[in-house]
């Protein structure tokens, strides 16, 4: 066997091509199992169908294009390769915060509304739902979220289904988006109210997404602390399960992220934590302040999570968690989602980096205190060339919540590719070639999520 860091481009295009196809259809290099397609379906002890093929078969050259960047940096064998693929198609895959795929928006459409004279608020609310529901009602776009998914090979996502705020009527629109797209496709994604329907959903083969709010929803009246909070509950009888405590600024409840001070949680934002205990809503930290993730993790009584947040410890950016934050974290009985954003993981920001920051959370604070949640989306091979068919608005100004500091950091296109939504399964290789147990593994990748809202609802 060749040197591991003699990975030659003939051995990694071989293993490429073994475990079926990391190019569309199928390859030469099948041969090496015995047969042209091969065939690794089983049923697991609990019933369950699972088919390591459905990871790798009949990729678009997108999602191939993305496998190979991050394959370029893993290096795996041919035994890591399989045994993670594998251990990835048995297993409840939920990723702690993210988006379904995307379709591309329909760009003679906006078009006309932009000639039209049609507002930025009504373009963009065109535009965002265009690319949330046609999935549902386009078959080109809705085959490609099927080929997505289904390479993917994630059981559940913690869906993003609210714009960040607190008003009620910004924070359902997108609720009703995805609802109306698990009602469209319910057979193939549904919208899962307990974590029993997820395990459903695997069992049967189909994919589900639990939603989170992105925001405490409030009166914004300011009559009680009951009032203000009563929308936690009906938000919650709508499907929410898990709900920002802040976005970037401050609000009632603290301070977020993107504030220069560091003001920690207010008098109504323990209530507000209170309430979520007591609906079935997990309080969740990932955009907040770190004082105000602290003090929430510590008064909270269920668990507190950071769905989608790195590691101060290996890069302090302001989305970060520092270990002091994790630990109040995992003392809660919650987890910090790893996420897939470059600038946010630093170093190289690839697929590597990713991994490192996961190592750190269950060196330090042990395998049932981390998850990945990717906050990154897959996007239509057709959404470029949508765009381009819409006239430019010119010049925006940056909205409020989206202020940032001053960051100079460069990112590559590598580093994008290699954290990609549809690489999910190589997440899972690269946690095997760290020498992870399976149950650790199982763990990180769905687990723990699956334990916090087993808990929180119970």
């Amino acid at each position: 066997m060749q040197p591991h860091h003699l990975f030659s481009r003939r051995r990694f295009l071989g293993t490429a091509g073994t475990l079926a196809t990391f190019a569309v259809g199928p390859s030469p290099q099948q041969k090496l199992w015995g047969q042209d397609t091969p065939d690794l379906s089983n049923v697991d002890a609990a019933g369950n169908s699972w088919s390591t093929a459905a990871l790798t078969d009949r990729l678009n050259p997108k999602i191939a294009g993305l496998r190979q960047a991050a394959l370029k940096i893993l290096k795996p064998t041919d035994s890591e390769l399989e045994r993670g693929l594998r251990l990835h198609a048995e297993s409840v895959v939920f990723d702690s915060y993210g988006f379904s795929p995307r379709a591309a928006v329909d760009g003679e459409a906006l078009a006309k509304l932009v000639q039209s004279g049609a507002s930025s608020i009504e373009l963009d609310d065109v535009r965002e739902d265009m690319m949330m529901t046609r999935v549902a009602t386009d078959p080109v776009q809705q085959q490609e979220c099927r080929d997505a998914w289904r390479a993917s090979g994630v059981t559940c996502i913690f869906q993003n289904a609210g714009e960040e705020g607190q008003d009620p009527m910004r924070l359902i629109k997108r609720l009703a988006r995805f609802t109306y797209v698990t009602d469209m496709m319910r057979g193939f994604v549904a919208k899962a109210a307990s974590p029993q329907d997820v395990l459903t959903a695997k069992k049967e083969g189909r994919h589900c997404l639990y939603m989170t709010g992105n925001g405490v929803p409030l009166t914004q009246q300011w009559v009680s602390v009951p009032d203000e909070l009563r929308y936690v509950r009906i938000f919650f009888q709508l499907g929410i399960r898990m709900m920002h405590l802040t976005y970037q600024r401050r609000n009632m409840i603290g301070d977020g992220c993107g504030e220069k001070t560091d003001a920690g949680l207010s008098d109504f934002g323990e209530a507000a934590v209170a309430e979520m205990n007591r609906v079935g809503v997990i309080p969740d930290c990932a955009h907040s302040g770190w004082q105000t993730s602290l003090e929430a993790a510590r008064i909270s009584t269920k668990p507190v999570v950071a769905s989608h947040s790195v590691c101060g410890a290996i890069y302090p950016h302001i989305r970060s968690k520092p270990d002091e934050v994790i630990k109040a974290i995992a003392d809660s009985g919650g987890y910090i989602g790893i996420c897939c954003i470059p600038r946010f993981l630093r170093g190289n920001g690839d697929v590597s980096v990713l991994l490192d920051h996961v190592d750190h959370v269950i060196r330090k604070f042990g395998p049932d205190h981390v998850a990945i949640g990717t906050d990154v989306a897959y996007q239509s091979q057709d959404a470029g060339r949508e765009r381009a068919k819409v006239p430019s608005r010119g010049k925006r100004r940056t909205e409020f919540r989206s202020l940032w500091p001053a960051d100079d950091y460069k990112t590559t296109p590598q580093a994008n590719e290699s954290v990609a939504w549809t690489n999910w399964p190589l997440f899972t290789v690269g946690l095997v070639q760290r020498g992870h147990d399976d149950d650790v593994i199982r763990k990180v990748i769905g687990g723990n999520v699956m334990r916090v809202a087993k808990t929180t609802l119970g």
